[in-house]
């Protein structure tokens, strides 16, 4: 049995950060593509990934027939900043006596 050709498509790595929002792509057809965009640019754009994989598609795409998105991985260091830095808001977290090693476990 064979295995059906996989269509060619995009695979995205994307960081949101506090300043930039850096994005890793591989196009369909193998390239390894990146931009780079302020985290937050409210005149020029709403959202900086959703913009750079709107730009890095429209200047390395196919033409009219756009390849879909196979794989899209996000990350982010804004709230691993806030809480280093203690900001944001105060909160507290309240949890059964049956759930206290979930925060152990990491679940």
């Amino acid at each position: 049995m064979t295995d059906a050709p996989s269509r060619p498509s995009w695979r995205f790595a994307i960081d949101r950060g506090g300043t930039f929002t850096d994005v890793v792509a591989t196009t369909p057809d193998g390239r390894l593509v990146t931009d780079k965009l302020l985290s937050e640019n409210p005149e020029h754009y709403e959202d900086a990934a959703s913009e750079a994989v709107r730009r890095l598609m429209a200047a390395y795409g196919e033409g009219d027939e756009a390849a879909p998105i196979a794989e899209m991985r996000v990350g982010t260091t804004v709230a691993t900043n806030a809480l280093l830095e203690r900001k944001g808001a105060r909160l507290a977290l309240a949890i059964t006596r049956g759930f206290a090693d979930a925060l152990r476990i990491g679940t």
